[in-house]
């Protein structure tokens, strides 16, 4: 119980020190725990402690994970690869946000099914920013009109963008792929569509959220800074190539 508290508060601070150092207010900057392979009783810790944003990256975790967590107040999103043919599913467990929207046959299947039951989904459109074959998302060069044509199912509302960015240990190797996320921010903002807020940036991870907040992020990941190592290294979970992440 001790690792988990000590650890969240020390990703706090370092996110309060980074919003400091970059002029930025803490209120800009949610923490999301990425709960991927973290047992429930382990993810409650963490809520008890004041987080309030999960998410999982799997259908079948969220799934398992939903009943021990209901008592928990808490908020749930989605960042892994969705498919299609779990859309019916991830509706089913309370997710609030979908922030891995890279495709618009994704997005017609989405909207199909939540306009049937008059409903909506906060989404945000993931960027492959670091141009690796292994990452999802939709290409820098396309994502604009991906974004006008998700804007028009009007099921799904746009918040923002998310990226993975590319794995490394120095952080500025990555600190290019966060500019560019913040770059199709602004020049989507610059269209004022309709349905689209575009005010989140979902990047960054326990490694280089500092700059990711300069950059400007809205919304940082954590999980094995928080809860632990996991037995495979995050490649394994954001790989296209792997089967099992989907």
């Amino acid at each position: 119980m001790n690792d988990i508290i000590l650890n969240l508060q020390s990703i706090k601070d370092r996110i309060s020190t980074a919003c400091k150092n970059s002029g930025r207010q803490e209120s800009e900057v949610s923490l999301l725990l990425a709960t991927k392979t973290v047992p429930p009783d382990r993810i409650k810790i963490a809520l008890k402690a004041g987080s309030t944003l999960i998410a999982e990256n799997k259908i079948q975790e969220l799934k398992e994970k939903f009943d021990a967590l209901l008592d928990s107040p808490h908020t749930n999103h989605f960042i892994g690869h969705l498919q299609t043919n779990k859309i019916k599913e991830l509706l089913r467990y309370d997710v609030s946000c979908l922030q891995s929207l890279d495709r618009f046959d994704l997005a017609e299947k989405l909207h199909q099914r939540l306009h049937a039951n008059n409903k909506t989904l906060d989404v945000l459109i993931q960027v492959n920013t670091s141009g690796e074959e292994s990452k999802f998302g939709v290409q820098p060069d396309e994502a604009i009109a991906l974004v006008e044509k998700v804007a028009r199912l009007e099921s799904l509302k746009i918040k923002g963008l998310m990226t993975i960015g590319l794995f490394s240990a120095e952080p500025e190797h990555v600190r290019p792929c966060f500019r560019l996320l913040k770059n199709i921010q602004q020049k989507v903002r610059e269209l004022n569509l309709p349905n689209v807020a575009m005010n989140e940036l979902s990047m960054g991870m326990s490694g280089d959220l500092e700059t990711a907040i300069e950059e400007g992020a809205t919304i940082i990941r954590v999980g094995t800074a928080i809860f632990g190592k996991r037995s495979y290294p995050d490649s394994y979970y954001w790989n296209e190539q792997n089967p099992e992440t989907t």
